[in-house]
């Protein structure tokens, strides 16, 4: 019996790659970090290089080096540093790097110096998005070092890119005014010199909304998971969850008007019905913000959560039926069948599903299977 796990199907992972890299109609950079948002990086990645993915990206040099030291030699980016990281390893390992700034830019020639190989990088200027890269007023004495950089062999430039803000909106006027500043870099490297290598700037969103945006590659994260990320915009892709979690009913109780359940006794039975105990909580990453307002599908039926969510368990309305313990509760997954989506779950609580999938497991273990091929692999927790 499991009490509750994570299900990854790498055949919709690869039917997703293969989409999008249709759609787009350039290279596609699948996004790993997080543990692949939640689905296991290295898995995905495989399946991702095996669907024709050219590029994988993460965000930090410690995952970089899990996917070298699990046998991953593609083209790899990371995109987040801090002042002070160790840059040789991964220069040696032919991992691009993206670089913010000149001092950031110095630090990875110091890591170059001790790798004895030349880098990669490539530079992230920011075009509205107030986050990670070059602001405006730093783009020349930024894009000079990097060629000052070229021209020493301490790199080479593979890219120049920048992320966008509002692309799950694609009406908004952030969009356009990101993508002339993105222009507007591209044409100051042009001024001092310096080839930008590849130019990319469209995320999921805008690599499905935003033909404009796609340049020389595209970025697909979310989207590679089967997540819509453009919520509410009509725009077709076929997109296939991944990710199923599943439990099993540990116990099923009866209870008469006026029952009220878990913490709090935030909900009171109406009338005579059943509870079922689900043995998943938050400490599994089911939101505390989903009591009373989350649902799942216990046996291939729609039914909603009852009561606070506690640390290990939470409680299912049965209305009054009385499944055996041991039947299948899948909290969220694909739709059909009941089932509750991701995206479901996020509006019910008020997030994005993103952070539904990302924040998801806990204590619980995660089996990779391929419905194309009928393996299965299960994971530590």
């Amino acid at each position: 019996m499991t009490r509750a796990e994570i299900v990854v199907d790498l055949a919709a992972v690869r039917h997703n790659v293969r989409t999008l890299r249709a759609l787009a109609g350039v290279p596609t950079m699948t996004v790993v970090k997080a543990d692949a948002y939640g689905h296991g990086a290295l898995p995905v990645a495989r399946a991702a290089r095996e669907a024709g993915s050219e590029w994988l990206a993460v965000a930090t040099l410690d995952e970089a080096r899990a996917l070298r030291a699990g046998g991953d030699t593609g083209p790899l980016l990371t995109w987040l540093t801090v002042p002070g990281e160790r840059y040789d390893d991964v220069v040696a390992a032919g991992v691009d790097l993206t670089a913010y700034s000149v001092a950031e830019l110095d630090e990875v020639a110091a890591g170059v110096e001790v790798a004895g190989v030349p880098a990669r990088v490539q530079l992230k200027v920011d075009t509205g998005l107030q986050r990670g890269g070059a602001a405006r007023a730093d783009w020349r004495p930024f894009l000079e070092r990097a060629r000052a950089g070229v021209e020493a062999g301490t790199w080479q430039v593979t890219g120049l890119w920048s992320h966008l803000a509002c692309a799950d909106e694609p009406d908004h006027p952030a969009n356009d005014a990101q993508q002339d500043a993105f222009d507007d870099a591209l044409a100051r490297a042009a001024e001092v010199g310096l080839d930008p290598g590849l130019r990319h700037l469209a995320n999921s969103a805008a690599t499905i909304t935003r033909p404009q945006a796609r340049y020389d590659l595209v970025r697909t994260g979310l989207a590679s998971y089967g997540l819509d990320p453009a919520p509410g915009v009509p725009h077709g892709t076929d997109l296939r969850p991944a990710m199923t979690v599943r439990a099993e009913l540990a116990l099923v109780k009866h209870l008469q008007a006026g029952d009220a359940v878990s913490y709090g006794h935030t909900w009171t039975a109406p009338g005579p019905t059943t509870i079922g105990l689900v043995p998943a909580g938050y400490a599994e990453g089911v939101p505390v913000a989903g009591t009373n307002r989350l649902e799942v599908a216990v046996g291939g039926e729609r039914r909603p959560l009852r009561g606070r969510v506690c640390m290990d368990q939470v409680l299912v309305d049965l209305g009054g039926d009385a499944p055996p313990a041991g039947t299948e509760v899948v909290l969220f997954g694909p739709p059909g069948e009941g089932r509750a989506t991701a995206q479901e779950w996020a509006e019910a609580c008020g997030t994005i599903s993103y952070e539904i999938v990302t924040r998801i497991g806990g204590r619980m273990p995660r089996r990779h299977v391929d419905t194309a091929t009928a393996t299965d692999r299960e994971e530590p927790s």
